[in-house]
């Protein structure tokens, strides 16, 4: 059977999506999605274990270069990251309240939370410009001591990958509202919230590590 966006990462059967009238024709609806969207999957997966192992090794060279000397001091915390937390939340909520609305064909619905969570994700993005302004007022630079050049290296990567998230995010948006988002593309909107919420969570871990030993 080809594949859905209520078909599991190794091809099982489920619900049929909802009649690709409510969408748009999109990229057609010929055979091969099934195979087509668990290569997306795992390039998905790919992407995501390279990323992990990125951010790992720069832990564990965090942990690492804290522990040589005496020269570390603590980068101080400015409190529109509990803000920029709280929009990127909200916005990874969105993101699941859309893919819950194209499951029951309800495309006002998906067109609404899906332009809310990218929406949001740009706005953590000036957040997190913000947050850097500051600790610039306040002295302190990516050279300032080794703690500020974790948080300011770590930070703007993080940045970087959100925005390849918001990309995707605002690829499907259009073509939303084009009624374009036919059986065809129903793969790219799992995998865009698949990668959305995997940066969240990277993000979670990123605040926990610089509050706590940052």
């Amino acid at each position: 059977m080809a594949g859905t966006i209520t078909t599991d990462v190794i091809g099982g059967r489920g619900t049929p999506p909802p009649p690709a009238q409510n969408f748009g024709g999109g990229d057609g609806d010929s055979g091969g999605r099934g195979a087509h969207r668990r290569a997306s999957i795992t390039g998905l997966l790919v992407l995501l274990a390279a990323s992990v192992m990125f951010f790992a090794a720069f832990t564990s060279a965090f942990f690492v270069r804290r522990g040589m000397s005496d020269d570390w001091l603590s980068t101080p915390m400015p409190r529109i990251l509990w803000l920029n937390t709280g929009v990127l939340l909200a916005s990874s909520i969105a993101i699941e309240l859309a893919r819950r609305s194209l499951h029951s064909g309800q495309r006002t619905a998906f067109n609404r939370y899906w332009t809310g969570a990218t929406i949001l994700g740009a706005l953590f993005l000036g957040g997190q410009y913000a947050a850097w302004r500051e600790l610039h007022s306040a002295g302190f630079y990516l050279a300032t001591n080794p703690s500020s050049s974790f948080f300011f290296l770590l930070t703007c990567v993080h940045a970087v990958h959100l925005v390849g998230g918001i990309t995707a995010l605002g690829y499907i948006d259009v073509q939303a509202f084009l009624l374009r988002l036919g059986p065809g593309k129903r793969t790219a909107v799992d995998v865009s919230a698949y990668f959305w919420h995997f940066l969240d969570a990277i993000w979670i871990f990123l605040m926990a590590l610089f509050f706590f030993w940052g």
